[in-house]
């Protein structure tokens, strides 16, 4: 009887305090253990003055890792065989560690979604590329990112994995090359979800991201069949051109900051094209102001008026078809008001 009771189910596991893990890592490896507990979202989320006590390269009873080479924390991950998802928020001292994990053999072989952020000191950037083999992992579905930098090398592999599962992609306030973006976007076989932001005053300045938003469009190119959603959330990219995206044929739902991001920028040559709109496009969703660029607004307005169109927005615009469209329809109510304007293309 006492065997069986030794068999538990584990939905969610969450470290409250750093000696949690070390304690919760022994627990994983007892002699003769019988076939594993199932772990769904283990979560451990701690500063860097509360993990100076501990000792974090002593040996765990049975791991097969090496102290030398991984930290408890990163062989304590290791031992959840059934492990679903992931979210790391620990120092950056563990992220070799955590890296090292991600780069086969595969001890999480039943991962599904993961989140990783490492606190840096004057909270800088942490380097992408220690943990890069994430993009690698067989089963991983979902992957957050947050403050984290890439340069233009990318995954730069001999050993190039291709058509994986990831369906969904946020980068959270990153320093992301383009030329590595795109270089990444290569391995997995249907991306459907992409999510790109960052601040309106970065911090520290961005070193390694693209200035213009055209880029990171070229760099979103190898997943055109099949990216449903995607969220440009980066208030400081220029536009040089006017965005080409007829070959989205998937896309739904496009969110930027500017509707200047999607024509270009006014500028002393002449203009040579338009916006060229996903042919399936439904919502158009912008996070700032519309009309600041005289010739843009003339442009959207232009793209308004030559389809059936139901624009929403809080306040009246500088656009003429979008607040004739507001005016045939009642106030929205507080709860339901937003700052964006939303453009459905019906």
């Amino acid at each position: 009887m006492a065997r069986h009771l030794r068999v538990v189910l584990y939905q969610d596991v969450l470290f409250q305090k750093p000696d949690h893990h070390l304690v919760f890592g022994e627990s994983l490896t007892p002699p003769r253990a019988p076939p594993g507990p199932t772990y769904n979202t283990p979560a451990s989320s701690h500063p860097t003055s509360e993990l100076s006590h501990l000792n974090l390269n002593g040996d765990i009873a049975n791991c097969h890792y090496a102290p030398t080479h991984f930290d408890s924390l990163s062989r304590t991950i290791s031992a959840m065989s059934n492990l679903k998802e992931l979210e790391i928020s620990v120092p950056v001292t563990l992220l070799h560690g955590i890296g090292a994990l991600f780069n086969g053999p595969f001890d999480l072989a039943d991962l599904r979604s993961c989140s990783l952020f490492y606190q840096c000191p004057d909270n800088s950037y942490w380097d992408l590329s220690e943990n890069i083999h994430i993009f690698a992992h067989p089963t991983l579905e979902t992957l957050y990112i947050r403050r984290a930098k890439l340069d233009y090398q990318g995954f730069n592999f001999m050993e190039r994995p291709h058509n994986l599962p990831l369906k969904k992609l946020h980068l959270i306030e990153c320093d992301i090359s383009d030329d590595a973006l795109g270089d990444i976007l290569e391995i997995p076989e249907a991306l459907t979800e992409f999510v790109l932001t960052q601040s309106e005053e970065p911090t520290p300045e961005l070193e390694e991201s693209s200035d213009n938003m055209g880029d990171y469009i070229v760099a979103l190119r190898p997943q055109c069949e099949s990216l449903e959603r995607i969220t440009i959330d980066f208030p400081t990219l220029g536009s040089r051109r006017s965005l080409r995206m007829r070959d989205f044929v998937a896309l739904k739902f496009f969110r930027v900051n500017w509707d200047w991001q999607l024509f270009g920028r006014k500028s002393k040559k002449p203009r040579l094209d338009s916006f060229g709109i996903p042919p399936n496009l439904e919502k158009l969703e912008f996070f700032n102001e519309l009309g600041t660029d005289e010739e843009v607004t003339e442009l959207l307005d232009y793209l308004i008026q030559t389809n059936d169109v139901a624009a929403k927005a809080v306040i009246t615009t500088p656009v003429k078809s979008i607040n004739k469209k507001i005016a045939h329809r009642a106030p929205l109510l507080p709860r339901y008001r937003r700052d964006s304007y939303t453009i459905t293309l019906l």
